[in-house]
């Protein structure tokens, strides 16, 4: 396979092509030229502001297969993935059954070694993501385990905590926590304030989130070890992690590019597929995120993809089980946030993720590799439910018109280029 990509404006920050347009000649799954001007007959991928960069990665996805593959199964998961520009995912744990053994860790990088989208399993830490027994988490790594994580469940053990975090310290491995206090959240549903009062709604307090970041960070500091917050929302837990990593201590987060754009007040509607955890809270909380993205103190941005059939959404509010889709509209949301920006912030998308995980081989220079994303902020298209890739509809962009458009993906050896009709 060989072809072209004309005149694209370079986006890596670690190459020094970046911030340039120049041609690049793909051939056989390698970059085999990278020049101001490469003659060429063949095939040939151009299009207005045209971008390309590192293949992008989402750091927090849910494919429910096995188990639920009605919801989301990996055909059509990693499907969604390469239409929103992820070459790679790193999904939760949370199957049935769990991923919590060396075969249901093994079973994803082997389904994956035929597909465009690579697919990284977690681990879970306790068996079946009870927060009970410690898993055999050196089986795990040796089995290619990425992280290790209770996915959608905080590790509410505090003793457990304290174990895993010493425990991975034997092969260097990071830990992902969800910071939620669910004694504090207990049959919330939305986020605790004025607008949930007014909508008669059980609200989900801001120190739920708070509190859990102290306590992880002080067992961070008494054992070692590394941390990673996951779908951090609030103005304080950003200014804890903030101040953390001024200390030196092994802290490194992200957030879901969905709370960079919502806050609160989009619940007046009671859309269910604004049903999420943690919440959207205020837009003082929304601008901190922001900010943070800005400053480096959130090191990823991630699609929280998690699936839901209509059966779980169509419901009275608090009754819809949480979740949203994310990954197939994760460009166009960026580029609604960030505008002119966009490119800088895909850092956090195509770099942080790999150096939080130490996963590399996604570089742009010549006999690299070709590990890329290409996308372009000057395209609008229609998100719709037919060339939605994914299995639920469960997301507010259905049905509009969005800025910003991912036109295809390169990865092993293969190319997946988007024909939406805009």
């Amino acid at each position: 396979m060989e072809f072209l990509i004309r005149a694209a404006l370079i986006v890596d920050s670690n190459s020094p092509h970046h911030n340039s347009s120049k041609d690049l000649l793909i051939r056989d799954g390698i970059i085999a030229k990278i020049s101001d001007k490469i003659e060429f007959e063949g095939d040939i991928i151009e299009a207005n502001g045209l971008r390309v960069s590192p293949g992008w990665m989402d750091m927090r996805a849910h494919y429910t297969d096995p188990g639920l593959e009605h919801k989301e199964d990996l055909d059509s998961g990693s499907a969604t993935a390469a239409a929103g520009g992820f070459t790679d995912v790193l999904l939760m744990p949370n199957t049935f059954p769990t991923v919590d053994n060396k075969n249901a860790v093994s079973h994803f990088a082997k389904w994956s070694r035929n597909s465009v989208v690579g697919l990284h399993a977690t681990g879970a830490v306790t068996k079946g993501c009870e927060g009970k027994e410690l898993t055999d988490m050196i089986d795990l790594h040796h089995a290619g385990a990425k992280a290790f994580t209770e996915g959608t469940t905080p590790i509410w053990h505090t003793n457990i905590m304290l174990k895993t975090l010493q425990y991975l310290q034997k092969f260097d491995g990071v830990l992902i926590n969800r910071p939620e206090d669910q004694m504090l959240t207990a049959f919330g549903v939305m986020h605790e304030g004025e607008v949930s009062t007014r909508l008669g709604m059980k609200g989900m307090p801001s120190i739920s989130e708070e509190v859990m970041i102290q306590r992880d960070i002080h067992l961070l500091e008494y054992t070692g070890g590394k941390i990673h917050f996951s779908l951090v929302s609030t103005k304080a837990g950003v200014e804890l992690i903030r101040s953390a990593k001024a200390r030196g201590l092994g802290v490194t987060a992200d957030v879901g590019v969905h709370h960079l754009i919502f806050d609160d007040t989009a619940l007046k509607g009671y859309d269910t597929n604004l049903k999420v955890n943690p919440p959207f809270r205020l837009a003082s909380d929304r601008t901190a995120l922001i900010e943070a993205v800005l400053d480096g103190t959130i090191d990823a941005i991630v699609s929280d993809h998690q699936p839901q059939d209509q059966e779980s959404k169509k419901l009275e509010f608090d009754l819809a089980e949480f979740g949203i889709i994310g990954q197939q509209s994760f460009y166009p949301a960026l580029v609604s946030v960030f505008g002119e920006e966009t490119d800088s912030v895909l850092e956090k998308v195509y770099a942080g993720p790999r150096t939080i995980l130490d996963i590399g081989g996604a570089n742009i220079e010549e006999e690299a590799s070709a590990c890329l994303t290409l996308f372009s902020p000057e395209v609008s298209w229609n998100y719709n439910k037919v060339n939605n890739t994914s299995r639920s509809d469960a997301s507010p962009f259905l049905g509009q018109t969005l800025k910003g458009q991912v036109l295809g993906v390169v990865n092993r050896g293969e190319r997946l280029i988007n024909t939406y009709e805009n």
